[in-house]
């Protein structure tokens, strides 16, 4: 099965949100980036709900730096905008590793299951820059994509031994993707090696959260669905 995609992504900043400052007004950024971060690059590049993006690894190709900005984010409670300090990433660029498996909580699905095509369409997305834009983050970040092969260059990290990172957000538990009814957030403890992060698949995190009830989408062939042949991608 044809399946796994190697691609850089880069930027000017990325913001890769810790949860814990998400809503105190002044955002601050991890580290490296997030897996559920990287999974919606890689929707970015392509997706359909056939499948399921998993993240392998990503290698942090330049040293990590930090800058802080002032911004003027909505005030929702009393309108107009405040005051704020976000924390970014300043020059970033990552290479990562990614496969698709198929998502068999939507059997409904099944007869778009082409490994093929799915490939060569994702693919040759890779190469055009993905079909959505690339965020790192949030919106304001925009990032680029294209092809590589993993491994390959020099990185400033390499060579630097290992780095460890506390508790941090690793990703969503969709129900679309888990088969339950419920919405959970998934947390872990990663360890980057000489610039490598090697993620954990989402459900060895032992560490997940409740955060709400959440029915998921249906998908309806022709009604909230086309295949592959029917949107125009095979050609």
């Amino acid at each position: 099965m044809d399946n796994s995609i190697d691609f850089r992504v880069w930027g000017k900043f990325a913001l890769f949100t810790d949860p814990l400052t998400k809503i105190g007004g002044e955002k601050c950024s991890y580290h490296v980036p997030t897996y559920e971060a990287l999974k919606g690059i890689a929707r970015s590049i392509y997706w359909k709900p056939t499948f399921i993006w998993v993240i392998d690894r990503v290698r942090v190709m330049k040293r990590i730096r930090t800058q802080t900005k002032g911004v003027k984010p909505l005030n929702y409670a009393s309108g107009g905008n405040s005051l704020a300090l976000y924390n970014y990433l300043s020059d970033v660029e990552y290479q990562v590793r990614a496969h698709f498996e198929w998502n068999e909580h939507l059997p409904e699905l099944a007869g778009d299951r082409n490994d093929g095509k799915h490939y060569s369409i994702a693919t040759r997305m890779l190469e055009r820059g993905g079909r959505r834009d690339i965020f790192l983050g949030t919106r304001e970040c925009q990032g680029y994509a294209e092809p590589c092969r993993f491994g390959e260059g020099a990185g400033e990290l390499d060579g630097n031994g290992e780095l460890a990172f506390g508790l941090m957000f690793h990703s969503f538990s969709y129900p679309e993707e888990s088969g339950v009814e419920k919405l959970h957030s998934r947390f872990w403890m990663p360890r980057m090696v000489d610039g490598v992060v090697e993620f954990l698949r989402p459900e060895e995190c032992k560490i997940t959260k409740f955060v709400r009830p959440m029915l998921p989408n249906k998908f309806i062939h022709r009604v909230n669905f086309s295949g592959l042949d029917e949107e125009g991608l095979c050609e």
